[in-house]
């Protein structure tokens, strides 16, 4: 059987490493191209696996259009901007995506959309699979615990993250608000500082903590009078995401066009 030909776009990051390494070293896969900014130095040298330092055949380039064209999936986890465009022209040349890209809007979410409409995308905020079982639990678990018990998301990530509260711990907010028939919009308590008031009764809370190279950690803390139930996952190294990302692409070829999630690819019941 032929492997899934898996380009990488963003390929030198954190992400896109733990992305190269996982594709490297997966028998049904095999590594199309990866893609770097225009300017980065590394433009024009051999991929090399990142743990083993073993070189492939396959050049950095910073032509996008040519990784997409000449795979049968991309692999993106860069930004907002970047992630739109490598959408329509994934949409072009009909290639599926997976994209890990968080700091998403609903406009951007929507574009992602429109492009689906010719190819088969996964989007996700978190393509692990225990953060994708603890998405489920948390919604089973806040459609069984009334608003006696106050939801409270906590997340902690490395010193670079950028965004916060993170994607995962939005997800997870929303995940829990659909718990109890609500949009997250309407409960959300962001953050707190200062002296503010009371807690409202229903609303979902987020906290937020970066320091060292956490690579990620988020709890879902359900608390009542005189008792607390909390769902926890930790993450001891982004690879385990890396992995669920190439099961998604091997998931997403051959699928029909249309945005997918990884509830989907796992066939979790939602």
């Amino acid at each position: 059987m032929p492997k899934i030909k898996i380009g990488i776009l963003g390929c030198q990051g954190r992400m896109g490493k733990a992305l190269t390494t996982a594709t490297l070293e997966h028998d049904a896969a095999i590594l199309s191209g990866g893609t770097e900014m225009v300017g980065n130095p590394l433009i024009g040298s051999y991929i090399k696996h990142p743990e083993t330092g073993e070189q492939t055949d396959i050049k950095i380039t910073s032509d996008a259009e040519d990784v997409i064209r000449n795979s049968d999936v991309v692999l993106d986890f860069t930004c907002p901007t970047a992630s739109l465009i490598h959408a329509s022209l994934a949409e072009k040349h009909k290639t599926s995506m997976v994209i890990g890209t968080t700091g998403m809007s609903s406009s951007d979410e929507n574009e992602l959309k429109k492009s689906s409409g010719n190819t088969a995308i996964v989007y996700a905020s978190n393509f692990s699979t225990g953060v994708n079982l603890l998405f489920y639990l948390t919604k089973l678990a806040s459609s069984i615990l009334d608003e006696e018990f106050d939801i409270e998301i906590f997340e902690i990530h490395h010193r670079d993250k950028v965004d916060a509260p993170s994607g995962t711990a939005l997800s997870l907010g929303h995940e829990a608000a659909t718990g109890r028939g609500k949009e997250l919009k309407d409960i959300m308590t962001p953050a707190r500082d200062g002296i503010g008031k009371a807690r409202e009764k229903g609303s979902i809370g987020f906290a937020s903590l970066r320091g060292g190279n956490i690579a990620g950690e988020h709890t879902v803390s359900f608390n009542a009078n005189d008792e607390r139930i909390e769902l926890t996952h930790k993450a001891g190294n982004r690879v385990i995401f890396a992995r669920g990302a190439v099961k998604a692409a091997l998931w997403v070829y051959g699928q029909k066009p249309g945005l997918y999630n990884m509830a989907d690819v796992l066939g979790l019941d939602k």
